[in-house]
């Protein structure tokens, strides 16, 4: 199952990515330009025998499915990037902007503490 991502703006982005990463089963892809979060999942009302145990109740997403449709073919998908470790999407962001994407993270958190800090003071003054 794989759901659209906004595509990656800036370093939180990717960090969010690099998150999303860190869980089982979850893995990010890039195809003709867009993202996606791909969860490798069996759905739950598969049967034994690999059919459908809730044909009549289905959803909607699964009525409009076409096996002829699916663009599985040959156990090859055509990804631009897929990212199955958080490791591969630091990677990538280094070779996209020339930074350590856990330097800019970090850089970042310490503005916002900052900032954070100078709105509190400022309200106790």
């Amino acid at each position: 199952m794989a759901v659209p991502l906004d595509k990656p703006t800036c370093a939180r982005d990717y960090d969010d990515i690099r998150w999303y990463l860190m869980h089982q089963s979850v893995s990010v892809f890039v195809e003709e330009g867009d993202w996606y979060i791909q969860f490798q999942t069996r759905c739950k009302n598969l049967a034994a025998d690999n059919r459908c145990g809730i044909y009549e109740v289905r959803p909607q997403i699964c009525r409009e499915y076409q096996p002829g449709e699916c663009d599985y073919i040959d156990s090859q998908y055509g990804y631009e990037w897929i990212f199955t470790h958080p490791q591969q999407i630091d990677e990538y962001y280094e070779r996209k902007t020339g930074k350590k994407l856990a330097d800019v993270v970090a850089a970042q958190a310490v503005r916002r503490e900052k900032a954070r800090k100078s709105r509190l003071a400022s309200r106790v003054s």
